[in-house]
C-alpha cells in the first residue's frame, strides 16, 4: 500500500500552494457538490446556534453581575450579623433559581384570556388579557409576521422590542414577556388604564397652562430617558402618551423607533433572508441609516369621506395604515440624516395642540399636512382668539424651529415656561387628572365601543424557517424578582 507523501493526498482538491510548506496540505473551500439545501440550512444552525450560546453566556453575566452586586450592598452593611447577610444571600438564590424555572417556561398564546381589544393599529391591535395561571392583567399587543415581512418592518420590530427589553424607566411602558409563534409576534406589557393623551384632547379640546405644564414637563423627562437608552423614538404623538393609574404618562410604541444598531437596520434583515434562501445578496445603495417608512404616509392621499375638521377624522388616522404626519419634523422627510432632536419637534408640536385645540400643521389630507411641515416657516401662526403666554409661545416656537437651533434636553428644562417645575420630584406629585376605575380590567378610558370586539382565531399556520429566523431572539423574560429589601 502506498503511503501519500507530505504534501500530496488522495483528493483531487488537494494540492500544496507556491509559496507554501510543503508539508502542510491545503483545501480549496467549495460549496460545489453540496445539495440546493445545505448552504441556507447550515446557516440557519449557525445562527441558532450563536443566538443559543449568546443568550447562555449573557443571562451567566447578568446573574454574576446580580451576585456581586448584592455582595457589594451587604458588605456595606456595617450593622447587619453575618447571619443576616447570609439569609439574604440564599434568598437570592431562591430567587434566581425562580427566574432559571420561568426562563425554561414556554410561554405561549394560550398562557392568556383575552378579556376586551383596546387598540388597534396598522400591523396588530392591543388587547387587555388576564394570564390564566396567575390571574395578573396586561395589555398585549400582537403584530403579525407575514405583515412585518411584506412591509419590510423586522427593524422596526426588534428595535420597538428592544426599548422595552432594556428599559426600566419609570417614563416608558415595561414589557414582561415577548414571545412568537409561527404567525404572530407578541408582546406582553403592563395595562396603563388611564387611556392616552389622545383621549383627553378629544375629550377637553384644550387644556390650560399649568395643566399644559404638568404633561409637557413629564415628556420632556420621558424623551430623555428613552435618548439616555441610546433610541430615537421617532414616532411622539398623543396616541402614544399613556395615562396610567396615578393619572402620570409613560412612552409606548416604539415601533419606529431606532437605536442604530445593526438589527434596527433594515438592510440587515434583507442579508439574512438573503443568505437564509441561498440567494446572492444584491449590492444595495447605501440608505440613510436612520430612514423612517415614509412611504406609510400616502402623500398624495386625497380625502374619499367629505370630513368637515380635523378633529372628525382624528380617530380614522390613528387606526390606519397612512396615519398622521401632524407630528414628524421635517428632517425625516427629507431622508437626509438626523439626530434625537426630531423628537423634541414632535413635542412642541403636542404643546401647541395642548393650548390650541389642533396641531399647528393639521390639514383635511395628509399631502396637505405634508407640504404645511415642509414650509414650516410660513404655516406656524398662533390664532388670534387664542391667548398664550410669552413663555408657552417662545417654548413652541425654540422647538418647532430648525433642527440646528432647537432646544437640547437641558435648555428645554431651563426654559422659563417651566417656572417652579421640581423635575425631581414631578412623578411623585398629584396628576391634574386621575383615572377614576371601578376594577383592574376598566377600559372605559379606551374608545372600545369603535372597534370590533369579535374574538379572532389565530391561525396555525407553519411560518417557514427564513420567517422564523428573521426573529430570532425576539423571546424575553423580566427578571422583576426583586433581589433588595434589606
Amino acid at each position: 500500500m502506498q503511503t501519500p507523501t507530505p504534501g500530496h493526498t488522495g483528493s483531487a482538491n488537494a494540492t500544496p500552494r507556491p509559496q507554501q510548506n510543503a508539508n502542510y496540505v491545503f483545501f480549496d473551500r467549495s460549496t460545489d457538490g453540496f445539495s440546493e439545501q445545505a448552504v441556507p440550512r447550515a446557516k440557519a444552525a449557525q445562527l441558532k446556534l450563536e443566538h443559543y450560546y449568546k443568550v447562555a453566556v449573557d443571562a451567566a453575566v447578568e446573574r454574576n453581575t446580580r451576585r456581586v452586586e448584592i455582595e457589594r450592598k451587604l458588605q456595606g452593611e456595617t450593622m447587619m450579623s453575618d447571619e443576616r447577610k447570609l439569609r439574604h444571600l440564599q434568598q437570592h438564590g431562591k430567587k434566581e433559581s425562580t427566574f432559571l424555572r420561568l426562563r425554561r417556561t414556554k410561554l405561549g398564546v394560550n398562557d392568556f384570556k383575552t378579556v376586551k381589544v383596546i387598540g388597534k393599529g396598522a400591523f396588530g391591535e392591543v388587547r387587555l388579557v388576564q394570564k390564566t395561571d396567575t390571574g395578573k392583567i396586561y395589555a398585549m399587543k400582537t403584530l403579525k409576521k407575514e405583515e412585518m415581512l411584506k412591509k419590510d418592518q423586522l427593524a422596526h420590530v426588534r428595535a420597538e422590542r428592544d426599548v422595552l427589553a432594556e428599559s426600566n424607566s419609570p417614563w416608558v411602558v415595561q414589557l414582561f414577556y415577548s414571545f412568537q409563534d409561527p404567525v404572530f409576534l407578541y408582546l406582553i406589557m403592563e395595562f396603563l388604564p388611564g387611556g392616552d393623551l389622545m383621549t383627553m384632547l378629544i375629550k377637553y379640546d384644550t387644556f390650560s397652562e399649568d395643566v399644559t405644564r404638568f404633561y409637557i414637563a413629564q415628556c420632556v423627562l420621558a424623551i430623555e430617558s428613552v435618548h439616555n437608552l441610546g433610541f430615537i423614538h421617532r414616532d411622539i404623538k398623543p396616541d402614544n402618551i399613556l395615562i396610567d393609574k396615578g393619572g402620570h404618562i409613560k412612552l409606548s410604541d416604539f415601533g419606529l423607533s431606532t437605536g442604530f444598531h445593526k438589527q434596527h437596520d433594515s438592510s440587515y434583515y434583507q442579508r439574512l433572508l438573503d443568505s437564509t434562501s441561498g440567494k446572492q445578496a444584491a449590492p444595495r445603495a447605501q440608505a440613510a441609516r436612520n430612514s423612517v417608512m415614509v412611504n406609510s404616509i400616502n402623500l398624495t392621499m386625497s380625502s374619499k369621506d367629505e370630513i368637515a375638521t380635523w378633529k372628525a377624522n382624528r380617530r380614522k388616522l390613528a387606526y390606519s395604515t397612512v396615519g398622521t404626519p401632524d407630528y414628524i419634523a421635517p428632517e425625516i422627510f427629507m431622508q437626509q440624516g438626523y439626530g434625537n432632536e426630531c423628537d423634541w419637534w414632535s413635542l412642541g408640536a403636542i404643546m401647541f395642540e395642548c393650548l390650541v385645540g389642533y396641531p399647528p400643521f393639521c390639514s383635511e389630507s395628509t399631502h396637505d399636512t405634508y407640504q404645511k411641515i415642509m414650509q414650516w416657516q410660513n404655516h406656524l401662526l398662533f390664532p388670534d382668539d387664542v391667548h398664550l403666554s410669552r413663555e408657552s409661545e417662545d417654548l413652541i416656537k425654540r422647538l418647532i424651529t430648525s433642527a440646528d437651533k432647537r432646544l437640547k434636553v437641558e435648555q428645554i428644562k431651563r426654559h422659563p415656561f417651566f417656572y417652579g417645575v421640581d423635575w425631581e420630584t414631578i412623578r411623585s406629585i398629584d396628576a391634574p387628572f386621575v383615572p377614576h376605575l371601578r376594577s383592574i380590567t376598566d377600559t372605559s378610558y379606551f374608545p372600545t365601543d369603535e372597534l370590533n370586539q369579535a374574538p379572532e382565531e389565530l391561525p396555525n399556520e407553519d411560518g417557514g424557517p427564513n420567517k422564523d429566523l428573521a426573529f430570532l431572539g425576539y423571546t424575553f423574560k423580566r427578571f422583576t424578582i426583586s433581589s433588595q429589601g434589606f
